[in-house]
């Protein structure tokens, strides 16, 4: 399986709402990714990546063999956090533990890091996401705490871990 990562194009909008519209994706993100996905919920979020100023964002396509199958972007935070940015991502399920998050993962914070000045990468990841947890372990994140009933999501609260890499 060969996959890569490159900047979004609207030809993804198919394969990103096919792929997007699954429960299991959307029950680990925040709720501005909705479920049902729909093509116009794919032509907008990819229209936003592609507009976005890379001096404050970094919006990719994961790419697996040759159609958009998931997404990783890295957001510079404001004010007092200017130091800071945070990552996020997903990944198609039948593409669940082949390693591409882990490796997406690792390239994204490496250009983010030569890019910007920042000293830190965070995330905040569901307490019941133990997938993504691993991810981030298995890149040098460290678990700097848990939020308690941090999260309210399909009627429930839930907690969440607080990551973070250092430059």
């Amino acid at each position: 399986m060969k996959w890569h990562l490159r900047p979004w194009e609207l030809s993804d909008v198919p394969s990103i709402a096919l792929y997007a519209n699954d429960p299991a994706i959307a029950a680990n993100l925040r709720t501005i990714f909705p479920y049902p996905y729909t093509r116009r919920d794919a032509e907008v979020f990819i229209g936003g990546c592609m507009a976005g100023d890379e001096t404050l964002q970094l919006c990719r396509a994961i790419c697996v063999d040759g159609h958009a199958a998931g997404s990783i972007g890295i957001f510079r935070r404001e004010d007092v956090y200017c130091k800071q940015a945070e990552i996020g991502y997903w990944l198609a399920r039948p593409y669940w533990g082949e390693g591409i998050m882990s490796e997406a993962v690792r390239r994204m914070c490496e250009d983010a890091f030569a890019q910007w000045d920042i000293v830190r990468i965070s995330a905040e990841i569901f307490a019941s996401n133990t997938g993504s947890q691993r991810v981030l372990e298995k890149n040098g994140f460290q678990r700097e705490g848990i939020l308690r009933q941090s999260i309210y999501k399909n009627g429930k609260l839930m907690d969440s871990h607080l990551y973070a890499l250092l430059r």
